[in-house]
C-alpha cells in the first residue's frame, strides 16, 4: 500500500472518529406540555412559578391578566399559562383553557373562610368545565408555613368531597380519583428540609 493510500485511510478514520464523537447532531427535543395555573389572587401562583424558573422571588408582583412561563425539567418542558386571580379576571379564565394538557390549582390554605369558599367555587367550576374535566388536576395547598394555615386534611374537609368527584366521564367512572391535594409551604425563602 502506498504512503498516499495509508494517509487517506488515516484521514478517513480520523473523520469517522470526529463524526462519531462530535457530530451527533442536536440533542433530542424534550416533550413540551401546556398547563394552565389558576387560583385566587394571593394564593401564590406567581411565586411558585418564579421559584420553579429559578427567578428571584423578591420582585414578584401579582399577575394582572395572564403570563406564560416555560418551566424546564430534565425530561420535559412545562409551558404554564398563569391566569390572574382577581374577581374581574376570573370570568375570562375559560378563554385560556383551550389546548391545556393539565391544570394546576393553587389554593391559599391560610385564607379566610370567605376566600376559601370563593376558591372552592372556582375549583368546582374548573372541574366541571368541558375543556378541563378530562385533564389531570394538581391542587396545591400553598402557604403551609403560615401560622393560620389549614392542614391538607382540613383543607380537603373544607372542600366538599363532591368537588373532587365532579370529573365524571362516561368511559371512566373513577375519573375524580385522579385529583390529589398537595401540601406546599416553602416556595419562598431559604431551603428548609422540614418543609
Amino acid at each position: 500500500m502506498s504512503d498516499l493510500r495509508i494517509t487517506e485511510a488515516f484521514l478517513y478514520m480520523d473523520y469517522l472518529c470526529f463524526r462519531a464523537l462530535c457530530c451527533k447532531g442536536p440533542p433530542p427535543a424534550r416533550p413540551e406540555y401546556d398547563l394552565v395555573c389558576i387560583g385566587l389572587t394571593g394564593s401564590g401562583k406567581t411565586s411558585l412559578l418564579s421559584k420553579l424558573c429559578s427567578e428571584s422571588p423578591e420582585n414578584v408582583v401579582s399577575t394582572t391578566g395572564f403570563s406564560i412561563k416555560a418551566v424546564p425539567f430534565q425530561n420535559a418542558i412545562l409551558n404554564v399559562k398563569e391566569l390572574g386571580g382577581a374577581d374581574n379576571i376570573r370570568k375570562y379564565w375559560s378563554r385560556y383553557y383551550q389546548g391545556s394538557q393539565g391544570v394546576i390549582f393553587v389554593l391559599d390554605s391560610a385564607s379566610s373562610e370567605d376566600d376559601l369558599e370563593a376558591a372552592r367555587n372556582e375549583l368546582h367550576s374548573a372541574l366541571q368545565h368541558p375543556q378541563l374535566c378530562t385533564l389531570p388536576f394538581l391542587i396545591l395547598a400553598n402557604h403551609q408555613d403560615k401560622p393560620a394555615a389549614r392542614s391538607v386534611q382540613e383543607t380537603m374537609r373544607s372542600c366538599p368531597r363532591a368537588a373532587f368527584n365532579l370529573r365524571s366521564r362516561p368511559e371512566d367512572p373513577h375519573a375524580g380519583d385522579e385529583v390529589e391535594l398537595v401540601e406546599l409551604g416553602c416556595v419562598l425563602g431559604s431551603y428548609n428540609p422540614s418543609c
